[in-house]
């Protein structure tokens, strides 16, 4: 097998010294030689490479960004017995073994972002050879930047370290790269998006559902933030506020999208984009997050739809106590936000559930919707501003960002230090977007406050959805780490995991 193997290695070296006239391509199939060439085929690779982008936010980046946290946690379903890839990540306690891990939201939210960068690379490494429109072929370029840079920046901030790719992979010693550290991803995620600014229209001259230089600049200051280059973070923020490209929506829960109108409003700043029907462009995330075990008529009434179907298993992303406290009196995000539903069916009490209602619009079929799921909104901009001042000690130029965004919720001044008034702000404002676990990792929170939830839980487990008698199992919240460990599946590929 050796001896067939290295035959084929020379055959291709000697293959690829022909002239280049002996190397034909079929012309009637696609190919990296005949596809890349006019604008049409850029633009149909720059739509490919936004796809992945629907499986992590339908599938396990809420799991991650809002479960893996105190804002969200599963409802037992005692009935139905485990559901550990779901459980492990909500309950710390996924196993991990010299950095490695088999859970699959952690593996999907790794390949799909990897899917992204390698098709971003395909476009970077072909796009300036081709011939067409430059403002065009710019624009292009732009978002393949912005979308390899946003993979690698929740790579980084999930995992850590981790392999680096920048132009296509050809063959399998090409996909097995060393483990770049953060500090080498970070640069290059600075590279980028600076590059994206450069190249991407504002949000007025964009076509709605891509990328645009006002979120290149959020992702930027976002990524400053992060690292703690607060002046940094303050120069893109202040680009975005005085580019007039953004407002608040006037109600909180105008916000959000429906299921196919308000999409890509005056405060969006980037968002996922989803379409119902049968085109498989569809989302489900709403299914996901309702609790178990629920009948077809409970899931009518909350969805509307013409063929509701009851669901079993266990509900996943079910509000906590501790962010349903955390809204203060008169906050009109807390209505706006969450919504109760009983379920005749259920173990735990009397069956009645919170629920994330931001996501709850009517649409036709069972599990297909087409509501679109928030990246950046144009009041974390103004939050992120308001840190940004108050960490360089800038208060009275804070408090009016901040004030923006209490104001619409009904709120006035907020009390007590204004640093911890912008991180409770961030928690309830943006509460189920899955920011809630990387700002508690951000600001050093994360292993105090999980370790102080998760004895909570474990002292008080009805409160948290277990039904009477049940208790959290032994391993839960004994791996409270600060990254997820790398995909077993991709260790198999790669000696440097």
């Amino acid at each position: 097998m050796k001896k067939i193997y290295l035959f084929l290695v020379m055959l291709g070296v000697l293959a690829t010294g022909c002239e280049d006239e002996l190397t034909i391509f079929p012309e009637d199939s696609l190919s990296v030689p005949t596809f890349y060439q006019t604008q049409v085929d850029f633009e149909q690779a720059i739509n490919g490479t936004y796809v992945p982008l629907r499986t992590i936010y339908n599938q396990s980046k809420a799991y991650l960004g809002e479960m893996h946290s105190d804002n969200t946690y599963y409802a037992r379903n005692t009935a139905f017995g485990a559901t550990e890839q779901q459980e492990d990540v909500a309950d710390f306690a996924i196993p991990t073994d010299n950095g490695i891990t088999t859970n699959n939201h952690v593996t999907n939210i790794y390949v799909e972002h990897y899917k992204i960068i390698a098709r971003a690379n395909q476009i970077l490494v072909t796009i300036d050879e081709a011939e067409f429109d430059e403002a065009e072929k710019n624009n292009i370029k732009g978002q393949a930047l912005f979308l390899r840079a946003f993979s690698y920046f929740d790579l980084v901030q999930f995992f850590g370290s981790v392999p680096m790719h920048l132009v296509p992979v050809l063959s399998r010693e090409d996909a097995a790269l060393p483990l770049s550290s953060p500090d080498e991803i970070y640069a290059q995620i600075i590279g980028d998006v600076q590059t994206a600014i450069t190249l991407l229209p504002p949000k007025s001259q964009q076509q709605a559902g891509r990328v645009t230089s006002g979120a290149a600049r959020t992702l930027l200051a976002n990524m400053y933030i992060v690292r703690q280059q607060w002046a940094e973070a303050e120069t893109q923020l202040r680009a975005v506020v005085n580019s007039n490209e953004y407002e608040l929506m006037p109600n909180y829960e105008d916000a959000f999208s429906g299921n196919s109108d308000n999409k890509n409003n005056m405060e969006s700043v980037f968002e996922v984009q989803y379409k119902e029907g049968a085109e498989g462009l569809n989302g489900s995330f709403l299914y996901n997050f309702l609790p178990r075990p629920i009948t077809a008529e409970e899931v009518g009434a909350i969805t509307q739809t013409s063929n509701p179907q009851p669901l079993n298993g266990e509900g996943n992303n079910i509000p906590t106590p501790d962010i349903i406290a955390a809204y203060e009196d008169g906050d009109l995000r807390k209505d706006a936000s969450i919504q109760y539903v009983t379920l005749s069916e259920s173990f735990w009490r009397d069956g009645t559930y919170p629920i994330i209602k931001k996501y709850v619009e009517p649409h036709s079929l069972h599990g297909n919707h087409g509501m679109n799921f928030p990246v950046y909104r144009y009041s974390e901009v103004l939050l992120f501003l308001a840190e940004a001042l108050e960490e360089q000690g800038k208060s009275g130029e804070a408090l009016p960002f901040l004030n923006q965004v209490r104001a619409r919720a009904g709120l006035g001044d907020p009390v007590g230090d204004l640093g911890e008034a912008i991180f409770r702000e961030r928690r309830v404002e943006l509460a189920f977007e899955n920011k809630r676990w990387l700002d508690l990792v951000r600001t050093g929170r994360a292993v105090d406050v999980i370790t102080a939830y998760g004895n909570r839980i474990k002292s008080n487990p009805n409160d948290y959805y277990y039904p009477e008698g049940a208790e959290p199992r032994s391993n839960a919240f004994t791996n409270i780490s600060l990254t997820f460990g790398l995909p077993a599946s991709e260790s198999s590929l790669n000696p440097n995991f």
